[in-house]
């Protein structure tokens, strides 16, 4: 066996081992616990504490998690970031306090090959954890070779017909919310579950066949034909593995299923067998190539990780089915949009894909913040959008806003009759909306720094070219740069902001509400240290530095 330890960067090594012949190859390291606050992990969840080392390990795969995470100390500086560079196969995680020395252990573990060995990547270098982590994404895109190009339109605000209307969904209910949706600055919508059968029962035991129903959507092509009029992209709702106990799939794919899952009516089909794939990859084809849809949203990928899988037949062509997976997701369409969801986050995903989305929280602002900053942290290339936003008709402006805000990072859902709205509601909508798309690039692809892990993200700032936008979720001080201009976006009840000045100075100061009315505009004199202003539920600041004299 031999080892290889490499420094490539300032507190940055990697570590490579490679075995003699195929074998299962560990590496184990510790950090003192010294100022830890928090340890960050792709499938953590809302959990942000410390795990104790004796915890059951993870697994990272193709379909599910990555084998990415950072120990963070006060400061928000990464004291150790790790990633392992295998993305295809399962990859084993231990990581926590070791109670005995107080330490913070690690562990990584795969099947390595005697080619390429496991290779690790650490960070040790006291940077702030997000920049940590995104040199691993960076790391792995190099590593991994080139990913789809991603449009312009999967970074703009979409329409999702998921919670506003279940599967209760048809061509006449898309067609009516698709003019405002565009009105209102979508770029794209998203049919979800409902459009291949009658059955209402929010079960899968219909799904697989992937024919439009009859009497919901007679004509799909005119259908789609009549949407993108509106000047909005399709995209259509998948449920990848699965194969309903009352569809024609059913029978066709006895014999090459992984497992049954007894509460879905459903099985789980095998994709390290060609006849699966070419099944599956057929009917999927059909959206983009025959009835115009410009993408697919596909779901459950997760799924495909079932414990203890039957052995493979002699018709399969791989061994594993990490493999299957990604030589199905290979063979569907290449040319279209594809959105993935949390928790099949692997970068080996990047290749077929060009969006993925926080997992399902509705009406949970503050797990839809979480996930979607957890997804901007590692998602490389890909667009991160939000899961999908809804409210009661009784919702407050303030409210709503406050729940667009709190996805101000990523890109917005919009997943509630629109026809329906209150004028309040629909202006909060408009408003908004408007300001994810007209400071995109910053919001999406500008320097990412979102603060304090261990609460869940209370402030998160991007900046770019001298704009800097903060979206602040607790009454915590916001800092106001030395120059350009500050976006201060009032996600909290409290209206009393602090802003930390540095260096002092007189600003342009102008505040709009949660519906874009001017409250305030004004020259202020900037002090150093604390300066309240008042900036409502859901409103916006904008402060502009001057250039003083002699600047």
């Amino acid at each position: 066996m031999e080892w290889v330890v490499a420094e490539v960067g300032d507190g940055v090594v990697e570590v490579r081992v490679v075995p003699d012949r195929a074998a299962l190859v560990r590496v184990a390291w510790r950090v003192p616990c010294v100022g830890a606050t928090a340890f960050w992990a792709a499938d953590g969840g809302e959990h942000r504490g410390l795990p104790p080392f004796w915890r059951r390990p993870r697994t990272a795969a193709l379909e599910r998690n990555a084998p990415v995470g950072c120990l963070v100390g006060a400061g928000d500086v990464a004291l150790c970031a790790y990633a392992v560079g295998e993305v295809v196969r399962p990859v084993r995680t231990r990581t926590g306090v070791v109670e005995e020395t107080g330490e913070f252990g690690f562990w990584v573990e795969h099947e390595a090959e005697p080619g390429t060995g496991l290779v690790l990547r650490l960070d040790v270098g006291r940077r702030h954890f997000a920049r940590a982590l995104a040199g691993m994404a960076e790391w792995w895109g190099e590593s991994h070779g080139p990913v789809r190009e991603v449009p312009e339109v999967a970074r703009m605000p979409a329409y999702s017909t998921w919670y506003a209307m279940q599967q209760h969904v048809d061509a006449g209910g898309v067609e009516r919310q698709a003019g405002p949706a565009a009105g209102l600055g979508c770029a794209a919508i998203i049919v979800d579950d409902g459009w291949h059968s009658d059955d209402r029962g929010r079960g899968y035991g219909f799904v697989g066949d992937w024919e439009p129903s009859p009497t919901a959507f007679p004509d799909i092509s005119a259908h789609v034909a009549k949407v993108r009029a509106e000047g909005l992209a399709y995209l259509l709702w998948y449920a990848l593995p699965f194969a309903g106990r009352h569809t024609a799939l059913w029978d066709r794919v006895q014999g090459y299923t992984l497992a049954y899952k007894d509460h879905m009516n459903a099985a789980v089909v095998d994709p390290r067998y060609p006849f699966v794939r070419d099944l599956l990859a057929a009917r999927l084809a059909r959206a983009v190539g025959e009835w115009g849809m410009d993408g697919l949203k596909i779901d459950f990928i997760d799924q495909f990780a079932v414990e203890d899988p039957p052995e493979p037949g002699p018709e399969a062509d791989c061994a594993t089915v990490n493999e299957g997976v990604r030589r199905l997701l290979a063979q569907l369409p290449q040319d279209c949009l594809v959105e993935l969801r949390q928790p099949y986050v692997s970068p080996g995903l990047w290749p077929y894909a060009t969006m993925v989305r926080a997992s399902d929280c509705p009406l949970s602002p503050a797990h839809n913040r979480q996930r979607t900053v957890d997804l901007r942290l590692i998602a490389g290339p890909l667009a991160v959008h939000a899961d999908m936003l809804m409210w009661h008709p009784g919702e407050s402006p303030q409210r709503v806003a406050a729940q667009l805000i709190n996805v101000l990072f990523a890109v917005p859902q919009i997943s509630v009759d629109l026809t329906a709205q209150t004028p309040a509601q629909e202006e909060a909508l408009r408003f908004w909306l408007a300001f994810f798309r007209e400071h995109a690039a910053v919001l999406q692809r500008g320097d990412f720094l979102p603060a304090r892990p261990d609460l869940a993200y209370p402030q998160v700032t991007a900046r770019a070219e001298g704009t800097v936008i903060t979206a602040r979720y607790a009454p915590l001080p916001v800092e106001v740069p030395a120059t350009g201009t500050l976006w201060l976006a009032n996600g909290d009840a409290s209206a009393a902001v602090l802003l930390r000045v540095a260096g002092p100075g007189t600003a342009r100061a102008t505040v709009r509400d949660c519906r874009g009315r001017v409250e305030g505009d004004e020259i202020v004199t900037l002090a150093p240290g604390l300066v309240e202003v008042t900036v409502p539920e859901g409103g916006l600041l904008r402060l502009e530095r001057r250039e003083e004299p002699g600047d």
